[in-house]
């Protein structure tokens, strides 16, 4: 990729702007950014930075619940055998080991068991129905999946088995014909808050049991450490109510973590400093995800309700090992796949991918398509073989609705969920090459030209005056940032690069330089461009240039400094922002 389309967001009402800005004191463009982003009044700004635990919904607004609650009393109360099962990915085993130990907590008798990613594939499997009867089961809880498990719920009550289903992906018509679904996209289900995990959806399900009974909220509160790391992990909108559960969520885990957690926070070299959003993202999520994907996702459950800290810290080496293996297979997989692509003389006329290989390892596809789309920018579907079967994920791009061009190419799939922007399937071995047409037509229709460029979405500019320390101190008042609240991303006109720019990493891929504003007597500010070394050219050439970056920190030998984080560099006077 070469360039960038640089998307300024709309502009918030002027006079709402400088009402926020007036009434909190705050700096014009932090100001601007929050009226950009939906805060109208002190009060709402009052919330927005200040989230409270009574923010929370009811959870009987959700469709079931009430029947759900009872359901799980009358196991409970009744000693019928209660199994939590949940999908092997990070959002489902913080889920299944949230939703385990709160039945501890109730003396209930439980058991939990996870689908294998080889055996059972993704979701209720025909296979975990029976070793539930063989158990014998009266009721599953199926956390982050199971919206469409419907024949598979029908074999179960055939076998005396209720379901409470728990879930947030896309539902189909025929909802699974269970004891309550708990799914805030049922197109009947008034629930406000629309985008919840998996673990989320669970923890509502905690919440009005104890609502019900009479339990303390501060009895379940320590879960939500659990519920922070599926919200970061699973990449769901943080704001509103997420907003909240990740406000405490982190709160919980940077003050006391369960040891599974504290475990994985040691092995990630992220002990003895604030966790954020992004450390979950890219160093704790990863590493939980690891025992999914290359063996077993129970030994993630097993990490995340370790009883010792000796415990926890045996599986999450264990884990940590997997996980350099995963990194090891992830690279390896993407190289073949990068080069197959390159091959094709005709790629880039392309607006899809589709790309498989029936010895690529199963557990990492859905990491290799994110890697495509980065590579690439088009939405990249990446498939293997498994249990005779053409099996794998999909990611997409900014604007196109990747579960909705899968949906039209249904007749050639065996099944298939997921969202907008990431997908699951499975599809006859002899279907793929149909398929990759079908979809590529799909593409063709849907994706613009303008949509095959990356964009980065600029929230405000200012200059390098503005970065003082109160800025940047009350622009961490904005945290925890994710989907719906991005860190916003700032553009500085007129630039130059101070001393030499360098390049970092191997391959050499990384811009590190020090910028200095035209006409500005301020001190130099430190910047790190990852995969921006295409762009030393220009911070070389003498010009002044442009940047748009995120404001961060960068904490070395114990001493934290400012540190930009640059999106992308053009020419100065190349792109016009808010005029007209």
């Amino acid at each position: 990729m070469t360039h960038k389309r640089w998307i300024p967001l709309p502009p918030p009402a002027p006079l709402t702007a400088q009402a926020l800005t007036d009434a909190l004191t705050i700096p014009p463009a932090l100001g601007w950014i929050l009226a950009q982003r939906g805060v109208g009044t002190f009060e709402e700004a009052r919330a927005f930075f200040r989230p409270q635990l009574c923010d929370l919904h009811d959870p009987f607004l959700m469709k079931d619940m009430d029947k759900a609650v009872d359901r799980l009393a009358q196991a409970i109360s009744g000693g019928q055998k209660i199994m939590v099962y949940g999908d092997y990915d990070v959002d489902g085993t913080t889920a299944v080991a949230m939703f385990y130990s709160f039945l501890r907590l109730q003396n209930a008798n439980a058991i939990y068991a996870i689908p294998d990613r080889y055996a059972d594939g993704y979701g209720v499997s025909l296979r975990s129905i029976d070793y539930a009867a063989s158990e014998g089961v009266a009721l599953v809880v199926a956390l982050d999946c199971g919206i469409k498990a419907a024949q598979k719920v029908r074999y179960a009550a055939e076998k005396g088995i209720d379901y409470i289903i728990c879930d947030h992906h896309l539902p189909d018509h025929d909802l699974p014909p269970a004891a309550a679904v708990l799914n805030p996209l049922r197109p009947d289900c008034p629930y406000p808050c629309k985008c919840l995990s998996g673990c989320g959806v669970g923890f509502k399900l905690v919440q009005g049991f104890c609502q019900k009974n009479n339990i303390p909220f501060a009895q379940i509160a320590p879960f939500l450490d659990l519920a922070a790391v599926s919200i970061a992990s699973d990449i769901v909108h943080i704001t509103g109510e997420n907003r909240t559960l990740a406000h405490y969520g982190l709160r919980q885990l940077n003050a006391a973590p369960c040891k599974g957690l504290r475990s994985i926070i040691r092995l990630a070299d992220l002990e003895g400093r604030a966790i954020t959003i992004g450390d979950i993202v890219f160093r704790l999520g990863p590493r939980i995800n690891a025992a999914g994907r290359m063996e077993s996702g129970r030994a993630a459950v097993d990490l995340l309700i370790a009883g010792s800290d000796e415990q926890a810290q045996t599986i999450g080496i264990a884990i940590n090992e997997q996980n350099a293996r995963r990194k090891d297979i992830d690279r390896s997989i993407t190289a073949q796949a990068i080069s197959s692509i390159k091959n094709d003389k005709n790629w880039s006329a392309r607006r899809s991918i589709v790309a498989y290989n029936p010895h690529w390892h199963k557990g990492v596809v859905g990491i290799v398509a994110s890697r495509l789309v980065e590579e690439f920018y088009r939405p990249a579907v990446v498939l293997t073989e498994s249990n005779g079967l053409a099996a794998g994920s999909a990611r997409s791009i900014e604007g196109f609705d990747l579960y909705g061009a899968i949906a039209e190419c249904a007749p050639l799939l065996h099944s298939f969920g997921g969202h907008v922007y990431a997908a699951g399937l499975t599809l006859p071995v002899e279907n793929v090459e149909e398929f990759a047409r079908c979809f590529e037509e799909v593409a063709c229709r849907l994706i613009t030209p303008e949509m095959l460029v990356p964009q980065v979405e600029i929230d405000a500019e200012i200059n390098f005056s503005d970065l003082t320390p109160r800025f940047c101190r009350l622009l961490k008042e904005f945290e925890p940032f994710g989907p719906g609240n991005m860190s916003p991303v700032f553009v500085t006109r007129r630039v130059f690069c101070y001393g030499a720019p360098r390049l970092l990493g191997s391959p050499a891929e990384h811009l590190k330089v020090s910028l200095v504003q035209e006409g500005l007597a301020c001190a130099p500010v430190d910047a790190i461009g990852f995969g921006l070394a295409r762009c030393r050219p220009c911070v070389e050439a003498g010009s002044p240039f442009d940047v748009c970056y995120t404001v961060t920190e960068n904490c070395y030998l114990g001493k934290t400094t400012l540190q930009l984080h640059l999106k992308d560099i053009k020419p100065s006077g190349e792109v016009k922002l808010w005029e007209g």
